[in-house]
């Protein structure tokens, strides 16, 4: 960059409003999510599910990875958000929009609410359904545990708790080794998965566990 053009840069900076700062300012994390531009339906169904799945959150349109602003054409985002969120969503998504001037560039903030019948599925490139959550700054993948929760969650029907040999196998277990996965819970009292499975979605859906997810594995801990 020459120093006519970085002092010409200087001298008009992009005016960002103040709302707006305090995301880009926030960053990226369970809550919000940057985007550049809108380039797949498929993929930003995917953030969004995720956003539905847990507590609702926001995506900024027209941002790039360092924050900066780059601004984007509003209408055909829009269409495609909402293409997303309406065919690539199960079920749909309401999702609103509010867009901001940034100087002469316009960004799009996108409120995702928290969805009241979860989970919601995403189609993925070859039409297949697939549950997504939020979780910190990612969007993962989730597992058949978390899609039993998530029902759980929006399940009327209260959760009833045996605590047999069991459930104190593993609170014994939990204890001395701090975290266990699925495998290990089914190898530690020779179970089946789906035993497994129903006892530690129950126990998360209650509260007494708790579900920590990475992009290698998924494992449980005290609440």
């Amino acid at each position: 960059m020459n120093y006519f053009r970085q002092h010409k840069e200087i001298q008009n900076p992009i005016r960002i409003p103040v709302a707006v700062r305090k995301m880009l300012d926030a960053g990226e994390s369970e809550f919000l999510d940057f985007k550049k531009e809108i380039t797949s339906v498929h993929k930003i169904a995917k953030t969004i599910s995720s956003f539905a799945n847990r507590n609702g959150g926001k995506l900024l349109i027209g941002v790039n990875d360092d924050r900066t602003i780059c601004g984007i054409t509003t209408e055909e985002e829009k269409f495609m958000i909402v293409t997303a969120a309406t065919n690539y969503c199960n079920p749909t998504v309401a999702v609103k929009f509010k867009e901001w001037q940034c100087s002469d560039k316009i960004i799009l903030e996108v409120s995702v609410p928290e969805s009241e019948q979860k989970p919601v599925f995403a189609k993925d490139e070859n039409e297949k359904w697939w549950v997504y959550l939020r979780i910190n700054d990612q969007t993962l993948l989730t597992s058949k545990v978390m899609v039993d929760v998530l029902r759980k969650k929006t399940d009327s029907r209260s959760t009833m708790i045996e605590y047999s040999e069991k459930e104190k196998a593993l609170m014994e277990h939990l204890v001395v080794h701090k975290r266990i996965t699925l495998k290990q819970y089914c190898k530690l009292i020779n179970i089946s998965r789906w035993r497994a499975t129903r006892i530690i979605v129950n126990l998360i859906s209650v509260g007494v566990l708790q579900a920590n997810h990475s992009e290698k594995e998924e494992f449980y801990t005290l609440a």
